[in-house]
């Protein structure tokens, strides 16, 4: 790497494998050991939830114990120090046992103040380590005050003054939205509210995502496509015009996997190993699911899987709408593991009482349900309406499942079409939110599943590609760089009310 490490401290409210209800876990478990790894001295914070066995993940207390300013009085925070799994990054664990006793993650309306407190606590404990970053990456709506305060009242601060800010979003939809007087326990009463012509509830409500898109130096979502998609009003969740008029600092940048952890050679929880030069372990994984869902043990039967939430925003609706059409006129097997939507639970029941040897739902989730279903499946569907990242398509590629996909944020961004010709591709895409689109396509890979020798080639494209967090730590470096050559810069004349 030609330009100098940074020190970059990484703000997460789930790490993985501490602390986990969505995808942000797992980013934060991952992406700083790759940054690690290109010589960066990264420190995580995150908060220490009250479930979190100390004596377990052999976290060691510190002397650091310091008051934070959080309303009209102090609260203590206090460190506990860990690392990552399987690596030597630092982990600070912000205790604190009023506000982050409970077991649980979220708990609604405190959460305002639980995670503004973590937040100015994670500033607070670099200055009480005497450790000064050069970046803070801040995530979602827990830590997006960050960039607020750093161009407020850590404004003069020398110790912050020329600390640059990244702020990522992983799910737009959660925007931490709170009443007013949010204000006055982060502190900042007196900068008031955002004012934006085209977004009136900013006047009358705190929604602190927003102060991150605003505050940051440079943001990021989870894909390209997904970082023009949020640019409109049908994904910008009603951010579309702040988020447009900061769009030369918008950038998408594609999560990874963790080849290691991922890996159809290695992997325990398979009937047999295989990988992209020996594909022969994949037909037995295949009967192995088709054994452990009570389907017919049919090779020669394309095999359908389908893994997370069982709603209208995972395509669980053009499902519907497809699959018993399907079933009518083409012989095909389908498992389903996940839950989600009454509604979706009772169709699936309905489904395996009428095709019980060619539809099995799993209405649970467990890890090694999951990687005997990306192993044993021919084709993993993802026909979601809104995926602004997505890691379920890389697993299945690195298995030699393919990936059938409405081509959507990062969907589109890492599932090639197949085009059998060309010799290339890597999946099945469609575009039109409908019902018959993912039927058209879902027939076109059970045509395509007779032809053994494009299939198979297929699979082996599908299994050698990179999607490695190597490849995803490069990008942040080049963001990290941008976010420091304009931290001092001021955005072009607004009409935003709130100080600059």
């Amino acid at each position: 790497m030609a330009d100098e490490p940074l020190r970059i401290l990484y703000l997460a409210a789930e790490v993985e494998p501490f602390a986990r209800t969505g995808g942000l876990a797992e980013v934060a478990g991952a992406l700083p050991r790759a940054l690690r790894a290109l010589g960066h001295d990264i420190r995580v914070a995150t908060p220490c939830y009250g479930h979190i066995d100390a004596d377990r993940w052999q976290l060691r207390r510190t002397e650091h114990h310091y008051t934070v300013p959080l309303d009209n009085r102090s609260e203590e925070a206090h460190i506990l120090t860990g690392a990552l799994l399987n690596s030597d990054v630092p982990v600070w664990f912000i205790a604190n046992d009023r506000l982050f006793g409970s077991p649980e993650l979220y708990l609604g309306e405190p959460d305002a103040e639980r995670f503004i407190f973590w937040a100015r606590a994670s500033l607070e404990a670099a200055r009480a380590m005497d450790w000064q970053p050069d970046v803070i990456h801040v995530n979602d709506w827990h830590s997006a005050i960050v960039a607020n305060w750093l161009r407020t009242s850590y404004r003069r601060d020398p110790f912050f003054r020329d600390v640059a800010v990244l702020y990522t979003i992983h799910t737009l939809a959660y925007r931490g939205v709170f009443g007013q007087r949010v204000l006055e326990i982060a502190g900042i009463g007196e900068y008031g509210f955002i004012a934006h012509p085209d977004l009136p509830h900013l006047h009358r409500m705190v929604d602190l995502m927003s102060r991150g898109i605003y505050y940051a130096d440079i943001i990021n979502t989870v894909s390209p496509t997904h970082a023009r998609e949020i640019l409109t009003a049908a994904y910008g969740e009603g951010l579309d015009p702040m988020l447009r008029d900061r769009r030369d600092r918008l950038f998408g940048v594609l999560n990874g996997i963790d080849p290691d952890r991922y890996n159809p050679a290695t992997d325990a929880h398979i009937a047999a190993p295989y990988d992209a030069s020996d594909l022969s372990g994949k037909a037995a994984a295949k009967a192995a699911l088709q054994s452990a869902a009570g389907l017919d043990i049919a090779p020669q039967v394309p095999l359908f899987g389908f893994i997370g939430r069982l709603n209208e925003q995972k395509g669980l609706g053009l499902l519907q709408g497809s699959l018993e059409l399907l079933l009518s006129h083409h012989r095909i097997q389908v498992v389903v593991l996940g839950t989600g939507e009454d509604r979706y639970h009772h169709w699936l029941a309905a489904m395996h009482e009428r095709y019980p040897r060619s539809v099995r739902p799993f209405f649970t989730f467990n890890e090694a349900l999951a990687r005997q279903c990306y192993a044993g499946s021919d084709v993993l569907l993802m026909p979601s309406l809104v995926e602004p990242g997505g890691t379920n398509q890389l697993i299945a590629q690195r298995y030699g499942t393919l990936p059938l996909v409405r081509a959507t944020g990062g969907l589109a961004d890492t599932v090639q079409d197949l085009n059998t010709y060309a010799g290339t591709g890597t999946g099945f895409t469609f575009a039109a939110a409908e019902m018959q689109a993912l039927y058209g396509t879902m027939v076109r890979a059970t045509e395509l599943y007779r032809h053994a020798g494009l299939w198979q080639a297929a699979m082996k494209r599908a299994m050698i590609t990179d999607w490695s967090w190597d490849r995803t730590a490069l990008r942040y470096d080049e963001l990290y760089r941008r976010a420091q050559a304009s931290r001092n810069t001021r955005r072009p004349r607004s009409s935003y009310g709130a100080d600059n």
